[in-house]
């Protein structure tokens, strides 16, 4: 037995407040769906079958219809001749065949009515149908990223990550202690023309020098990230 026991209780059935209340949407929507295509299967089977009774008993009315006009035109052949026993007789014959003709056609009025019915049933029940396949798309999107967070999430909290951002902090200091050296050796110094020269050459060396150090720090940081 699936999520629903009855076909009214699927094409009444509130998809939002069921989903609300399961532990696994994901599931109940694929039960949901299946059971909707089962009965729906069911539905259209039954439609089938009544479509198959309105077309047996259209044959048979017909065939009623043939023998109650043979039976009228039997009373008249026979009050022409004189014969009003016989004709009596089929008149009698007659009104038997319209009694039965008059059951079979309430028969047919009330498979009709079903047939109706079960139309209306079928394309509410595919809509349902079509409102659960979408939440199920849905569903499976929210799923999938919902797992590329995750993934996403493991990776910046991953050891070998925060390993990386150790070091690169250990080189950051060491940078900043050859800034530090450089900048010490200009205390003290008278500020002359020469001196602003120099110190501009040493700068510009120096800024040469900090840039290679960054250069491979930068690939020693980048190196642990690709190897991943």
């Amino acid at each position: 037995m699936g999520i629903f026991s009855r076909f009214s209780d699927i094409v009444n059935s509130n998809i939002n407040a069921i989903l609300d209340k399961a532990e696994d949407p994901e599931k109940i929507v694929r039960l949901m769906i299946q059971e909707m295509e089962d009965t729906l299967v069911e539905v259209r089977s039954a439609a089938a079958r009544s479509i198959a009774d309105k077309k047996d008993l259209n044959r048979k009315l017909e065939a009623l219809e043939r023998e109650q006009n043979e039976w009228d035109s039997k009373a008249e052949l026979a009050l022409r001749k004189g014969r009003e026993d016989l004709a009596k007789a089929a008149l009698v014959e007659k009104s038997r065949v319209t009694a039965a003709s008059e059951i079979i056609k309430a028969d047919y009025v009330a498979i009709d009515d079903g047939l109706g019915k079960l139309n209306d049933d079928i394309a509410r029940l595919e809509n349902k149908l079509q409102d659960a396949k979408a939440r199920q798309k849905s569903l499976l999107a929210r799923h999938k990223t919902a797992n590329s967070r995750l993934a996403a999430r493991k990776k910046i909290h991953d050891y070998q990550i925060d390993d990386a951002m150790v070091r690169f902090e250990q080189y950051t200091r060491r940078i900043d202690d050859v800034e530090g050296r450089i900048e010490a050796y200009d205390l003290g110094l008278p500020k002359d023309l020469n001196h602003e020269f120099a110190g501009l050459e040493a700068e510009e060396s120096v800024a040469k020098e900090l840039d290679e150090l960054k250069r491979r720090i930068s690939k020693k940081v980048d190196a642990p990230a690709e190897a991943k």
